[in-house]
């Protein structure tokens, strides 16, 4: 029987239509925008200025706190300046403008594509390494990982869990990942569980993906501690706190880290980045990025650097279809919508979903008519009505209390609300407002 979570979930259809499709290149464009906040935590300090000449992998931006991330030019050319720039979440950031002349490498990045399996570093040389690359959480969280895998006094990591799920309808370019750079998942995570000092990883990965399944099943077998999980189609699983119910049956109290049952989840692209950093000294400058929708004419997955803009990506899928109503950075159920498809690749950018117009309208909200079904979908037991409810009427000691907190914002509670009702715009609202007034408290 396939593992899953035991809480909540549901199975959206999966419309993954560009499975199979080649990972392929993209021309870089004369210029690109570089966000010097592309992580969770502090923005970087821009250590670049107008007239500079950079080349691919020099860094532009420096982390100033330990949340952060560096950031290194993608691209090599010349600063044009240093501007505010829209980015996915409608907000305009502190940028890097460079003009692009060539294709110039640091010395230091080994280009070659062999794979290099041996790692003699020290954990300390490997988390330097990933903090030196700027590596963040490539699922979509952005987490700088030197972070996640520097656990906190008191605590030890006992199993490192690798995921492999992508649940998200529509996006493919974790499964394309994995089908064309397995080897070199399989030594990150080897170095991962060398920077953690673990003996023991598991890399789950949906039922959908019988092909990663059977291609990791094989190559697992030259590793030590390495195994691999098929788990039953459910969405949210691809959230850390549901990941690890499925695959080790521990449950994270709420407020807790993934740590405190003793495990580290990492995304594969987050894997592979990894290695490219420690193994060839290559920093966080490209993605995988998924381009699909259901009116897309050549759904794909690219090979982006960072800092080139959506449209251009959007071109190599055949353009903006006409009956484009909506454009979506990331998937259906937990993507934002986007202002403009100007705005730069970023780390944390999986894919981007055209949605046609008449699908991009939202339905008309109706009373909630008591069925329950968000709390029965919902992966922390939550109460989503009632939380909905609590932010309407600005109930925030309540809201907490219900532990609003908690919410993964995964939308299961409005992909299943008969009633149309946007439960999850309002938590969103509210757990925002909740988590300022926690700061606050705390200062």
């Amino acid at each position: 029987m396939l593992k899953t979570f035991r809480i909540g979930g549901i199975h959206p259809k999966e419309k993954k239509i560009s499975a199979g499709k080649a990972i392929q290149p993209i021309v870089i464009p004369d210029q690109v925008i570089i966000p010097l906040s592309q992580h969770i935590g502090a923005p970087c300090q821009p250590v670049v200025k107008k007239g500079d000449n950079v080349k691919v992998g020099t860094l532009i931006g420096k982390s100033v706190g330990f949340v952060s991330a560096n950031i290194h030019s993608p691209v090599s050319g010349t600063v044009l300046k240093i501007d505010k720039s829209l980015d996915a979440s409608g907000y305009k950031r502190d940028s890097v403008f460079i003009k692009v002349e060539g294709d110039e490498w640091e010395a230091s990045v080994d280009r070659s594509p062999d794979l290099k399996r041996a790692c003699d570093l020290a954990p300390g040389e490997i988390l330097n390494k990933i903090a030196t690359a700027g590596i963040v959480g490539m699922g979509g969280a952005t987490f700088p990982s030197h972070v996640k895998l520097t656990p906190p006094p008191g605590t030890k990591a006992e199993i490192l869990i690798i995921n492999g799920v992508e649940c998200e309808p529509w996006l493919t370019s974790d499964h394309q990942l994995m089908m064309e750079k397995s080897d070199e998942i399989l030594v990150g995570t080897t170095i991962v569980m060398k920077a953690l000092n673990v003996q023991k990883a598991v890399i789950g990965i949906e039922n959908n993906k019988q092909d990663a399944i059977r291609l990791f099943t094989q190559k697992v077998k030259e590793y030590d501690g390495i195994t691999v999980q098929p788990l039953k189609v459910q969405y949210p699983q691809g959230g850390e706190k549901q990941l690890i119910d499925a695959l080790t049956g521990r449950q994270i109290p709420s407020g807790a880290l993934p740590i405190s049952v003793g495990a580290v989840v990492q995304n594969v692209g987050t894997i592979f980045a990894i290695y490219e950093a420690v193994q060839k000294n290559k920093p966080l400058i490209e993605r995988v990025v998924t381009v699909t929708g259901k009116e897309v004419k050549q759904p794909c997955n690219i090979l982006s650097r960072v800092g080139i803009p959506l449209n251009k990506l959007i071109d190599v899928a055949g353009g903006l279809p006409e009956t484009t109503g909506k454009v979506v950075s990331g998937g259906p159920m937990m993507g934002k919508a986007l202002a403009s498809i100007d705005i730069p690749v970023s780390k944390g950018t999986s894919g981007i979903l055209i949605i046609p117009t008449l699908e991009a309208k939202r339905k008309t909200m109706k009373d909630c008519i008591r069925c329950a079904r968000c709390i029965s979908v919902c992966p922390m037991g939550l109460n989503p009505t009632l939380l909905m409810n609590l932010t309407e009427y600005e109930v925030w000691d309540r809201a907490e209390k219900e532990h609003i907190i908690d919410c993964i914002e995964c939308g299961s509670c409005s992909y299943t609300c008969p009633a149309d009702r946007p439960l999850l715009d309002y938590i969103r609202l509210g757990k925002g407002k909740v988590n300022g007034i926690i700061r606050a408290r705390k200062n």
